[in-house]
């Protein structure tokens, strides 16, 4: 580029959530504000379901001088392997897949009828999150009658456009400190609302660790809150995909690879089967949030899908109450190596080409049919990272400006 010598890589992280969905991030000022101290030049908005922070994300990508990906997360289900009690991605939950696209076209556009399969899909969740929000009155009612949860209310002051169970758990934690003024008074009415003496393993003092403990005890399965979710809440995979490739973008299946006990789901116990599983669906891309992973054992299934021409990004997701770095680690915060760096940052390059590409009305890395084109790899790589380069070293003032892709 003019002479210029390219990095071999930048720092990047292709996968956060903000407030638009549930966040670390009560705003995304804080998250343009963590990306300039830790000199991260791209990042993927990447929340559930919903496009809505597009607009304020890539406004502020232009003002901060950082590369934006517009992506997109999904809830499915893939029935068969529900029967047959296989986890997939999703540590609790046979048959339940997390699915991303990456790369959507900006503005984000759907086909009226895919426009209604999701929003129909997103009335279904929120119809449950209603019912856990009824559930929840009736056991705070026996406790303190004044207090009341809404679903308005809490909509309004820890949500946008859409109510997960973790704004109920924050709602729970800030109606107990806002409704009591000492902090006893205030764990023993959370206690109350879980039962049978349960007692608390925290303090209100540790609000992540709190949020997590209410999610854990009322909302999820066997807690005096749970509601169970209508299958009409999830989309089949093959839905998925139609609806991301409408959307412009490119399919990508998240990995959650090992836990802290060094088990995996029955899906990705094998990384032979796993990639034998994926291309037999069509996918050539995968992600993965090394946090949650052993440096030695990501090391090795990035290495070993790499061989095998997939595309790889990496991220930090944020989509609990627990802050953490926006550079990418791995479990025990150890640093990722230049190896790993290398295959990530190649990896948003692929999506940042695809992106500017079909801007140009020109075709991306996902051909006419969905298939990808993976003789072109290479050079999308290294499109994408002359795109990146062109973007952060130009100015942008105004939230007007011409986006260079």
């Amino acid at each position: 580029m003019n002479g210029v010598i390219l990095p071999d890589f930048r720092e990047a992280n292709g996968h956060i959530h903000t407030p638009y969905s549930f966040s670390a991030f009560e705003n995304l000022e804080t998250v343009f504000s963590m990306a300039q101290a830790e000199n991260i030049s791209l990042l993927g908005i990447n929340d559930f379901f919903v496009a809505d922070g597009y607009d304020v994300f890539y406004n502020g990508c232009l003002k901060n001088n950082v590369f934006p990906l517009f992506n997109i997360e999904f809830i499915g289900l893939l029935k068969e392997e529900q029967k047959k009690g296989i986890r997939i991605n999703d540590p609790n939950n046979p048959g339940r897949i997390y699915f991303s696209g990456k790369g959507l076209d900006y503005p984000f556009k759907l086909g009226w009828f895919q426009k209604w399969r999701l929003n129909k899909v997103i009335k279904e969740s929120q119809n449950q999150i209603n019912a856990m929000i009824d559930k929840l009155n009736q056991l705070i009612r026996p406790v303190n009658p004044s207090l009341i949860l809404s679903y308005e209310a809490i909509k309004k002051r820890f949500a946008h456009d859409l109510v997960r169970e973790r704004h109920l758990a924050k709602a729970i934690r800030i109606i107990a400190s806002e409704s009591f003024a000492r902090s006893e008074d205030q764990l023993r009415f959370i206690e109350s609302l879980y039962g049978d003496g349960k007692k608390s393993k925290t303090d209100m003092g540790n609000t992540v660790v709190l949020e997590n403990e209410i999610r854990s005890n009322l909302l999820k399965a066997g807690g005096a809150a749970f509601v169970e979710e209508n299958e009409n809440a999830f989309l089949g995979l093959n839905r998925i995909i139609r609806i991301i490739h409408n959307a412009g973008g490119i399919p990508f299946y998240p990995v959650l690879l090992d836990d802290t006990s060094g088990k995996f789901t029955e899906f990705e116990a094998s990384a032979e089967k796993l990639y034998s599983a994926l291309k037999l669906m069509g996918i050539g891309c995968i992600e993965l949030i090394p946090g949650r992973n052993d440096f030695s054992v990501l090391r090795s299934f990035v290495e070993f899908f790499a061989s095998k021409g997939f595309v790889i990004t990496f991220g930090t997701e944020h989509n609990t109450p627990e802050m953490v770095p926006l550079t990418i680690h791995t479990r025990g915060s150890k640093p990722l190596d230049d190896y790993l760096k290398q295959v990530g940052w190649k990896g948003v390059c692929v999506v940042a080409a695809h992106q500017y590409l079909r801007a140009q009305d020109r075709q991306g890395f996902v051909l006419e049919d969905g298939s990808l084109s993976v003789d072109q790899k290479d050079d999308l790589e290294n499109l994408g990272q002359l795109v990146i380069e062109y973007f952060l070293t130009r100015k942008y003032n105004e939230p007007g400006d011409q986006r260079p892709y």
